[in-house]
């Protein structure tokens, strides 16, 4: 690849994709797959997949979860429903798998994460407060499996 323009389908289909993250954006908590947020975007599957993972570092489906699970730590957070009305809330439809995943992302369990968090951000400005409460995202997790424990320094 060489250093000119880049060519008008490469920048046709950062669009789409931009699209795409847009769109769970806003409809994280609907029911939401890989081939359905391809076949809005008009790409197979496999190729948004891939596209997907090349612009933003992780697949569509690992955005999916992590937008949902940033949202249920906030509706966590305030402690005004259970995990199980928060796992649907955010839209998850198995309370086991919402678990497995908020636990790989936050560190703990969204019992205990409810139990904890509860008040943490009180007082704090929102910009701050969201990346006090971000949770890991899988490419860092990934890239943090493989090298092993991150250094300080």
């Amino acid at each position: 690849m060489g250093s000119g323009p880049v060519p008008e389908q490469r920048l046709r289909d950062l669009a789409r994709l931009r699209r795409v993250k847009d769109r769970i954006d806003r409809e994280y908590a609907r029911p939401l797959d890989v081939e359905a947020l391809a076949r809005g975007a008009h790409m197979s599957a496999g190729h948004l997949s891939r596209e997907f993972r090349a612009a933003y570092g992780e697949s569509p489906y690992a955005y999916l979860m992590t937008r949902r699970i940033e949202r249920a730590m906030t509706l966590l957070r305030r402690g005004e429903m259970t995990v199980t009305e928060v796992c649907f809330a955010v839209g998850c439809s198995s309370l086991g798998t919402f678990s497995t995943r908020f636990t790989e992302l936050v560190g703990m369990p969204p019992s205990v994460y409810r139990r904890e968090a509860a008040g943490t951000t009180t007082g704090m400005p929102a910009c701050v407060a969201k990346q006090v409460i971000r949770p890991v995202r899988e490419s860092v997790r990934n890239r943090e499996a493989q090298v092993g424990t991150p250094s300080l320094a």
